[in-house]
């Protein structure tokens, strides 16, 4: 006879139990978070400096390693010691095919490896020796030198390895067309402005210096091209704006080679006016920012400053501060410029939402060295598009008085609402101005831009050296959403008229499939869940269809590991949006995106969570080696390293909050639930005792 089966248990009984583990799970995941989170904030902690603030280093690809073995070339002082370093670094980001990338696992780009090549030629190592001769098989297969950006053949024309008269000419006279004219140097992006000027007067002096034979680089030019015109060539089409400008280039270049050019002498004393005034008290060099003071110390040198006047001293020692000595990890490597109101800010409202009380002395040391500094008593370049009278705001960078730029005064308001500080009153001033001159730099179409109001006249794009993909500061949705995320913190109401303004732009920035652009972060992924915060902020219905397919969007990104990630090639191909390999920042961001529609529930939730908890280290911290953040899509990025810790601890954070309401909410129910069942018991009890009983 067949074995009789075990008996079943009964539906309700199976119902239960499988209630019963998805709610024992659920403890075990909050419980996961919730160490994590411990764990991260004492990691963070541990990074305060003893003035209260943070700074990450900010990791770039080895084009700058590579430019400073040629400034120190150019200069004609080269520390050998530093030179050895740097050139062990590039080697070491030496790809398999012979090139170098400008962010990892990215495809071999000729900027960077022209760069590697003359570094390591000017280092000492011969065409023939096999690093050479792999990078120079990348450069001629990706077209050589001419195929180079303007700011690279720059760099090479100072060093006699470019002809200038194929460069765009940068007249001086250009500082002196007045404001109101429809184009001025106030068009265009303010560190296009700060590379302009300097290169105004370079271009002038073409202060080259020659190098030996063996130092020219004829072999990274295609066979026969030596002797072309490396000019950007002409539009097929007659009537472009790019044929417009580059007739006027060759209408400049004739005029710049008569021997009397009346408005030339005046035109460089203004240059290096705005030049000296931009590196003076208050700033820690031309846009805090290696290549624009790179450039500010070629010009002042080829003006005929000695390295002993004060001003091209400090700038000299200045942009030696951007080295990174790393002898942990036997490495040399040079950064782009320092983070630390950035850093401290997101790190402040990280740490104040995972549960650090507000009046902390760690967050009110931060808040403090915040609110010093605000740029309250100085007028920067952003006034001259800008008429709001009363100056503020806060610049990326430790000192840049110049450059105080609306998404880090964002970002800081956001911190010090979450802060307690000693001076309450004080603190609101402060952030009543500020919030004030942050909201008037709306542009017309609604959204807000980084440094500056309305630059944004397409056809600059077509001016000859602006092939840096950053001629302008459009307004975007990632800088917009995190204003709408500080109005909402302070109880501003959506039905403003400039609030409503700015979510009509989210709304028409908004791509199809439902996800955001992002100019500031990698890259859909950043964008849209800015957007999603920003909205729930401000109070934004989160169940409306435009809103939920964000939400789906991120969703369908999730890779199998339960993390996010997303390869900045989807710059160059959209395509490639949402896919890339798992990452603890863009993990946080999606998750945070999700959160914001209001279910901590949602599977995609768990799985992230889960991410998160599983990769974070012993320590605290979550390893990450791809680039996050962005300078200039499809040319520079950068690592932020206080990405990998800072944004994790607010998504576990947000997790956790979300949670505890859910929590609350699902309990108030189940005990209004026993209540009612209580109350039905005992009417029943009562009308069965009251019913006579049938004779």
């Amino acid at each position: 006879m067949p074995e009789s089966s075990a008996p079943q248990p009964s539906r309700p009984v199976q119902e239960r139990t499988q209630n019963f583990l998805v709610v024992e799970n659920e403890v075990a995941l909050d419980q996961k978070a919730l160490q994590a989170t411990l764990l991260a904030q004492k990691h963070l902690l541990g990074l305060q400096q003893a003035d209260g603030h943070w700074c990450g280093e900010l990791v770039v690809d080895s084009t700058l390693t590579s430019n400073y073995i040629l400034y120190m070339h150019w200069l004609g002082k080269v520390d050998f010691q530093i030179q050895s370093k740097c050139v062990k670094h590039i080697l070491g980001e030496q790809q398999p095919d012979g090139g170098w990338t400008i962010y990892p696992g990215g495809p071999s780009e000729v900027n960077a490896t022209v760069m590697a090549y003359l570094a390591l030629k000017l280092s000492g190592f011969t065409p023939d020796e096999p690093e050479m001769v792999a990078a120079r098989a990348v450069i001629l297969r990706l077209g050589g030198i001419p195929k180079c950006n303007t700011w690279n053949k720059l760099n090479l024309a100072l060093l006699g390895l470019f002809p200038w008269h194929h460069l765009p000419i940068i007249p001086a006279e250009i500082i002196l067309l007045p404001n109101w004219l429809y184009f001025n140097i106030y068009e265009m992006s303010s560190w296009s402005r700060t590379m302009v000027i300097p290169l105004a007067i370079v271009n002038h002096y073409k202060p080259t210096r020659h190098l030996p034979a063996d130092k020219q680089l004829h072999e990274l030019y295609p066979y026969g091209m030596e002797h072309r015109d490396f000019a950007r060539p002409w539009s097929k089409k007659l009537v472009t704006w790019q044929n417009f400008f580059l007739g006027w280039d060759w209408a400049l270049k004739y005029v710049d080679s008569l021997p009397w050019r009346p408005f030339r002498a005046r035109a460089l004393r203004q240059c290096e006016k705005w030049l000296v005034d931009r590196m003076g008290e208050g700033s820690d060099g031309l846009g805090a920012i290696f290549p624009a003071m790179m450039y500010s110390i070629v010009a002042l040198k080829a003006m005929g400053y000695t390295e002993e006047s004060p001003v091209l001293k400090r700038a000299m020692r200045e942009f030696d501060r951007f080295h990174v000595d790393d002898p942990a990890n036997d490495d040399f490597r040079i950064q782009p410029c320092f983070s630390p109101v950035w850093d401290t800010a997101i790190t402040s409202v990280a740490l104040a939402e995972s549960g650090v009380a507000a009046d902390s002395p760690e967050l009110r040391k931060a808040a403090s060295w915040l609110l010093t500094k605000e740029v309250h008593h100085h007028r920067g370049d952003w006034a001259v598009k800008n008429p709001h009278p009363e100056n503020s705001g806060w610049a990326f960078e430790y000192n840049n008085i110049w450059y105080p730029d609306v998404d880090d005064t964002f970002k800081v308001l956001l911190a010090l609402s979450h802060v307690k500080t000693e001076d309450e009153a004080a603190k609101k001033v402060v952030i009543d101005r500020a919030l004030g001159w942050a909201v008037s730099f709306q542009c017309k179409n609604g959204g807000w831009a980084s440094f500056d109001k309305d630059v944004t006249k397409k056809w600059l794009e077509d001016v000859p050296f602006a092939d840096h993909n950053a001629i302008l500061d459009p307004p975007c949705s990632d800088i917009t959403c995190r204003g709408l995320e500080l109005f909402g913190r302070l109880g501003l109401k959506r039905s403003e008229k400039f609030i409503q303004r700015a979510i009509k732009f989210v709304r028409d920035t908004q791509d199809p499939d439902g996800s955001w652009y992002g100019r500031w972060g990698v890259n859909y992924i950043y964008g849209t869940w800015l957007v999603l915060r920003g909205l729930e902020a401000i109070g934004e219905d989160m169940n409306q269809d435009w809103v939920q397919r964000g939400r789906d969007w991120l969703e369908s990104c999730q890779n199998p590991d339960g993390g996010w990630g997303e390869t900045l090639a989807s710059y160059d191909d959209p395509h490639l949006k949402g896919q890339g390999a798992s990452t603890a920042s863009q993990t946080a961001w999606a998750l945070m995106g999700i959160l914001a529609c209001g279910d901590a529930g949602r599977p995609s939730v768990k799985r992230g969570i889960d991410y998160l908890a599983r990769t974070q280290q012993a320590d605290g911290q979550w390893k990450e080696t791809l680039i996050t953040g962005t300078g200039f899509p499809k040319v520079f990025y950068l690592r932020y390293d206080m990405y990998r810790n800072n944004w994790p601890l607010l998504a576990l954070a947000t997790y956790n909050k979300l949670r505890q309401t859910q929590t609350a909410k699902a309990e108030a129910w189940a005990a209004s639930a026993l209540s009612m069942a209580e109350y039905r018991r005992k009417r029943d009890a009562e009308a069965a005792g009251a019913t006579p009983s049938a004779s």
